[in-house]
């Protein structure tokens, strides 16, 4: 997996995507102690807030940047969005209110927004063959997990020798890395074949996105993997420290398990995907995460809560969660051209923000309201759902997917307008967009 570690414009965007989130996560650590200080028992309030601001950014932002995304050189605004965000990192520890942290709070995010579908884009430009690109993802899975566990670790020795405002500066520090390491190499920027409208460009994306089978089964998964991993994100602190009554390092250990399962899968997929579809390894993935919450539920139910059935169970979400997201670029690159994929990518990354917009309250609401049992089947039976109109949206996995013309394809698609009808065949995999046209007419 590390051999694509050798292609160097590559190897410089691992590293900036490393030394991004590690300074993102002492920022989160950071931002926490800052609301305590500014809100004292109302900090809850605030964090709570801030996530909210986060999606609402992430959301509302991401398909309007990635319309944009095609018009300017990639490198020039990943630089500029690093840049702002290592600005807005260095004015938080000066704020005096809580409405302050707020406004930087979506700047931040706006900024978040725009840079990640575009970064995430461009690794398949940089990474053409797909092996070699699904381990990358795979890769990037793992820089994920091992920033949830590296990044406390460090804010927890850093905070013993320093204050926590000094954390932002390591924020700062690790946006303005990098900066300078996409700076330091040169990067594809598709262009448009031909001007768009700015209805055109805005929608774009989400007009490819919903128009392709596999990325609506894609965007059914999203409800399955927010689903289950809401419920592990948002309830765990309430199922150790206040059902089970363990200490804070058992929470950390909880968490842990959940990480290790997701990088334990990232490890085993690129060869697994290498001989099987990605189809069946998604939606295994989200069969694992729901039969996993169920025995789970059926256990505490019969017999109350233990910590080693919660270790157990997270370890497998964890699993299934990553066997999920992981292929999902491919999905994503597969289903649109070098110049549409900030769009598409951008389309991703707002459509599944906006389901973890819905199950993050959804599932601290019912925790509060009905306890762990009842959470645990309320959201199962979500992620039940997801799978379901996967199975409905995303048909079968046929060697047509390889490659294929496009004569049955309506006129005004958004691909045939650009490229044309008559026998056009994709090195690229633009592949079941004509089976959803019979049902939509």
């Amino acid at each position: 997996m590390l051999d694509v570690l050798s292609d160097r414009t590559y190897r410089h965007l691992f590293l900036a995507q490393v030394v991004a989130l590690l300074g993102t996560g002492l920022a989160t650590v950071a931002l926490g102690l800052l609301a305590y200080d500014l809100a004292g028992d109302g900090a809850a309030m605030v964090l709570g807030t801030v996530f909210t601001i986060k999606m609402v950014a992430y959301v509302g932002i991401a398909p309007i940047a990635g319309a944009f995304a095609d018009r300017v050189n990639r490198r020039r605004l990943l630089v500029a969005l690093d840049l702002v965000r290592a600005a807005v990192a260095l004015a938080l520890p000066f704020v005096t209110e809580v409405w302050q942290v707020y406004v930087l709070i979506f700047l931040l995010q706006s900024a978040s927004a725009a840079f990640t579908p575009t970064f995430q884009a461009t690794i398949p430009d940089v990474l053409p063959d797909e092996a070699r690109y699904t381990r990358a993802l795979s890769l990037s899975r793992l820089a994920y997990d091992l920033e949830n566990i590296i990044s406390p670790t460090l804010a927890a020795l850093l905070l013993v020798l320093m204050s926590y405002n000094t954390l932002f500066l390591g924020t700062v520090a690790g946006f303005a890395a990098s900066a300078l390491l996409v700076f330091s190499v040169m990067l594809p920027s598709p262009q448009a074949a031909e001007p768009r409208g700015i209805y055109d460009r805005t929608t774009r994306g989400l007009r490819i996105y919903l128009a392709t089978p596999r990325l609506r089964g894609l965007l059914a998964l999203n409800l399955s993997v927010s689903a289950a991993g809401a419920m592990v994100l948002v309830n765990s602190v309430v199922l150790v420290r206040g059902l089970l009554g363990l200490p804070e390092s058992a929470l950390a250990w909880t968490m842990f398990a959940f990480g290790a399962g997701s990088m334990a899968a990232a490890l085993l997929l690129p060869r697994l995907l290498d001989r099987i579809p990605d189809r069946p390894v998604m939606l295994s993935g989200a069969g694992l995460m729901i039969l996993s919450l169920l025995g789970l539920a059926g256990v505490t139910a019969a017999s109350g809560l233990h910590w080693g059935g919660l270790l157990f169970t997270w370890l497998l979400v964890g699993f299934g969660y990553s066997a999920v997201l992981t292929p999902s670029g491919r999905l994503l690159k597969r289903s649109a051209h070098p110049e549409d994929r900030p769009a598409v990518f951008a389309a991703q990354f707002a459509l599944s923000h906006a389901c973890w917009l819905v199950t993050y309250p959804l599932s601290g609401w019912l925790m509060t309201q009905f306890g762990s049992v009842p959470s645990l089947v309320v959201l199962t039976a979500l992620a039940g759902i997801g799978i379901v109109v996967c199975l409905l949206q995303w048909p079968g996995e046929t060697a047509g997917e390889i490659e294929h013309t496009h004569d049955d394809l309506p006129p005004d698609h958004p691909h045939l307008r650009e490229h044309g009808a008559m026998g056009h065949k994709h090195a690229v995999i633009i592949d079941d967009l004509h089976r959803s046209w019979p049902m939509r007419s």
